[in-house]
This record gives C-alpha cells, sequence and structure tokens, in this order.
C-alpha cells in the first residue's frame, strides 16, 4: 500500500537516497529542502514521478520556519503516514542562530522536535516518526542547549544534539503510546559517504544506501511496528541501548523540560 512520506533534508545525502527509492518502490514523497535550486533539481531528477512527490522549502536553523512548513504541509496534506527527521548540520561558518542558540542543538534536536509535534494532527496511530540518530552520542550541557554557553568543537556540540534528538523521541514515544505515533531513533551507520562525513573527518564513507535502507525499513517494516521508544544501531544491525542518558528518567525529564521551553514559543500547536 502507498504512504506518504515526509523527508526533511530531501536534497542530498541519505535524505536523496532514502526519497529516491521510495518514490521508486510507488509511495508518495514530501521532499524538504533548504535551498530552493538544488530542491529543483531534485523534483526534476524525479520528473517522471511528478504526480508522486511533493517539495517544501524551510531554513530548519530558524524554528519560525519550521512552523511556517507545518503550516504549509497543513494546507496541502491531510494525512502524513511516516516522517523522517534526516536533516542534520555538524560543522557551520556560523554556529550560532540569530536566537542564540547553537545551529546543531536548533536542527538536529528542536526543529524535528517543534515538527513532529506540530504535525501530530496529520499522524495517526500507525504513523511513525523516525528520528536520525548516531553513535557519536554524548551527555548534555544543558546550558549549551539553552544557547547559555558556546561550543568550541564541532563533534561535542553534534553528538550532544543528537543523544537529545534519542531522549525526545523516547519520550514523546512514552507520551503518546497509546495514540501514536511511533517514534524511533535510528543510528543510519557510521561514516557514510554523506557530504557531513566528508567535511567532518575528511573521508570518503561508505554506500549511502545502507542507510536509506535501514531508514526505509523503520518507516515501513513489520519489524519495527512495536518499535517505539527503542533505539536501532545500524552498526550492529539490531536495536539495542542508546547512550545510558537516554534510560535515565530524570535526565529525560530534564532534556525534555529545556526543549518543550525552546519550543514553545514557535508552536500553534498545545505541546
Amino acid at each position: 500500500m502507498s504512504k506518504t512520506i515526509l523527508i526533511t533534508g530531501a536534497t542530498d545525502g541519505i535524505g536523496l537516497v532514502t526519497a529516491r527509492k521510495l518514490v521508486e518502490s510507488g509511495h508518495k514523497v514530501l521532499l524538504h529542502g533548504r535551498n530552493a535550486s538544488k530542491l529543483d533539481a531534485v523534483m526534476e531528477s524525479l520528473a517522471e514521478y511528478k504526480n508522486q512527490i511533493q517539495g517544501y522549502i524551510a531554513d530548519l536553523s530558524n524554528l519560525e520556519q519550521v512552523t511556517k512548513l507545518a503550516q504549509e504541509l497543513f494546507r496541502t496534506q491531510t494525512q502524513i503516514d511516516v516522517l523522517i527527521n534526516n536533516a542534520g548540520i555538524l560543522k557551520a561558518p556560523k554556529t550560532q542562530t540569530l536566537a542564540g542558540l547553537d545551529v546543531r542543538f536548533v536542527v538536529n534536536t528542536l526543529a524535528p522536535y517543534l515538527l513532529s509535534q506540530s504535525l501530530m494532527p496529520l499522524f495517526n496511530k500507525e504513523s511513525r516518526v523516525v528520528n536520525l540518530s548516531s553513535a557519536a552520542q554524548a551527555p548534555i550541557d544543558i546550558q549549551g542547549l539553552l544557547g547559555n554557553k558556546g561550543y568550541h568543537n564541532d563533534m561535542a556540540a553534534y553528538a550532544q544534539s543528537k543523544l537529545a534528538l534519542t531522549i525526545w523521541s523516547k519520550g514523546l514515544a512514552a507520551e503518546h503510546a497509546e495514540t501514536g505515533p511511533s517514534f524511533i531513533a535510528v543510528n543510519p551507520g557510521s561514516l557514510l559517504a554523506s557530504k557531513m562525513v566528508k567535511e567532518g573527518f575528511g573521508v570518503a564513507g561508505n554506500d549511502l544506501s545502507i542507510g536509506a535502507n535501514i531508514l526505509i525499513k523503520a518507516a515501513l517494516s513489520d519489524e519495527f511496528s512495536q518499535a517505539s521508544g527503542q533505539y536501532f544501531d545500524n552498526d550492529i544491525g539490531r536495536f539495542s541501548d542508546p547512550h545510558p542518558d537516554a534510560l535515565d528518567k530524570v535526565k529525560i525529564e530534564t532534556v525534555m523540560s529545556a526543549i518543550h521551553t525552546l519550543v514553545k514559543p514557535h508552536s500553534n500547536t498545545s505541546l
């Protein structure tokens, strides 16, 4: 059965490979991109599937644009079966947003949280939210998350933002256990051939299809139908425990409270 699937960061890397595979399999794919010309090029490359694709522009480092993206999705869609929060960032020319927050936390943690919460009326009990986590997870400095402290190390900010994403995946899974959707955090595989890996580690990386295939599996397969709140580590090919902090109730509540505080002013829904 054809599904309606929204993918953020769908103009390159794992997101683009995932989108192409899903479209070719007959699904309706909503492609998000930050750059209009790049999104146009992707849409053109998928022109033979024009009835299955729609494009959306938003800069996820700006939470106001995330809210506008959600509003545009409400205007154009009646249901979303799967949201794949794929967009992410490691390095940036400016690491602090105009709002004074670290861009890694905004793009990797806050934007997908806000988007997921804002789109809740378009989900149903069977819907899934697949969050692109990472093997790189590190204890979160709450002051860094809140924007009260800067980071001099790109990887430290990135690893903390990915743990925060993994934590809210678990937190929202518990909150929506009865009504859905499911929330699943996935490490798609380390050192895949993405722009982020090339910029961050200076290596070509492994086949992006490794990551795309597990995202598709998490989005659609029966194996993940009861996986809400779980973490799948594709480096070892199975469900696993994330960083211990993502299993600590007090730390989960602390991080969830901070995230809620930061996104609340940008939300049109009851968070």
